[in-house]
């Protein structure tokens, strides 16, 4: 069996948990070699030993996609070992409740900072090892599409995203390079978790409930797996999908149909 990515260099950023992890599994399930960002190194440690460790050509890279400086020196310590990349995708994000309009935590500046500013930084330190006919892919999410209560930083954040990518698809299409977005909805992770038990303590009712009641707004029922996710990611990377550019990706079980 041929695999789609044979040989490409990858480079996921939040790449040691959830989605994140799911995507670097994906990328080397199809023969590429991945390098997995982030700022926790056992995490980073766990994936890449799962993935084959640095015999199979798998690389963990301290970085934080906050700070300018830390993704530069990332993407040296990249260059370094790969000589350069063909695939960069953009995953590393925050998630829950802001303050705006109804009380929340004070969390703008960390949300928009990560999911946005963390985008931005990413690409601008990865662009110059990306090579003419490359692949950048940016996690957005379904809050991206439409609004909820309590979340503006998030929404505004995942909304920011599918600009960036537009823009961006366009200044790329000279040199070949394709930009999307992928749009989950709820997945199968920590940070999942994490916004049902909000919503659970938020009706003030069980965790089973609340997960009970996301799910009847979600057509097929279920929470997807990152697997799901990173299988999406790799056809997006694969040839099959080189005319594909400047789109957003809705891979939610039909919570969102456009």
């Amino acid at each position: 069996m041929s695999l789609l990515l044979q040989g490409r260099r990858c480079l996921v950023t939040g790449g040691g948990t959830g989605i994140g992890a799911g995507i670097a599994q994906a990328l080397a399930g199809q023969g590429a070699r991945v390098a997995v960002l982030g700022r926790r190194k056992a995490p980073l440690a766990g994936v890449v030993a799962s993935l084959g460790g640095a015999k199979a050509g798998m690389l963990a890279v301290a970085g934080d996609v906050t700070r300018p400086q830390s993704m530069a020196r990332a993407c040296a310590s990249v260059r370094k070992a790969f000589g350069g990349l063909d695939i960069v995708v953009a995953n590393a994000g925050v998630g829950g409740p802001n303050r705006c309009a109804v009380p929340g935590p004070d969390r703008w500046d960390a949300i928009v900072r990560t999911n946005l500013d963390g985008l931005y930084h990413t690409v601008e330190a990865a662009l110059p090892l990306l090579a003419d006919g490359g692949r950048v892919v940016a996690i957005s999410s379904v809050l991206g599409r439409f609004g909820v209560p309590g979340y503006t930083a998030y929404c505004a954040s995942k909304h920011g995203v599918l600009g960036f990518v537009k823009a961006l698809a366009l200044e790329l299409a000279p040199r070949r390079i394709t930009v999307n977005a992928i749009c989950p909805g709820w997945v199968d992770t920590e940070m999942a978790t994490a916004g049902l038990q909000l919503l659970a303590d938020g009706l003030k009712t069980s965790f089973a409930k609340a997960k009970a009641q996301a799910m009847a707004a979600v057509p097929l029922g279920r929470l997807l797996e990152p697997a799901e996710i990173g299988a999406t990611v790799a056809w997006l990377c694969s040839d099959g999908a080189r005319g594909m550019t400047g789109q957003g990706i809705s891979h939610c079980g039909g919570q969102v149909m456009w």
